[in-house]
């Protein structure tokens, strides 16, 4: 038997669902991105600069919402990112959740958006844990 690890995140900001989908997926969510995050600390000191690393964690952590999604909700792979432009202390990243299931699990589209426009494009796989679909 394998054990779970609880998530770990390099990001301190909640996640708000604001919308689901009517299977109860989450559809639309934001995040406050507070200059206080630790990330900003390493990442160009001068001109402070949200990792894309982050901006797909809040996607995944908002996709699962702590664990309280419906199954699936194991990562199975990040299928694609793509950045289209900077998130900056004290945006709000506003994201926008797409679901499809598939014969293994489902699949989840996201877009992340700032006040300046979209910030970046993310596709994520996740696979049914224990059989589940």
């Amino acid at each position: 038997m394998t054990a779970t690890l609880p998530q770990a995140s390099p990001v301190r900001a909640g996640i708000r669902i604001e919308e689901r989908t009517e299977d109860g997926l989450p559809a639309a969510a934001r995040v406050e991105i507070l200059a206080t995050e630790p990330v900003f600390a390493g990442h160009y000191p001068d001109f402070p600069i949200f990792p894309g690393v982050c901006v797909v964690d809040c996607v995944h952590r908002a996709a699962t919402d702590g664990d309280r999604a419906p199954a699936p909700t194991a990562l199975a792979a990040v299928e694609s990112a793509r950045f289209a432009g900077a998130v900056y202390p004290g945006d709000t990243l506003v994201l926008s959740l797409s679901w499809r299931r598939t014969d293994t699990g489902l699949t989840c589209k996201a877009t992340a958006a700032t006040e300046r426009g979209k910030a970046a494009s993310v596709k994520l796989r996740y696979r049914a844990e224990d059989g589940a679909r």
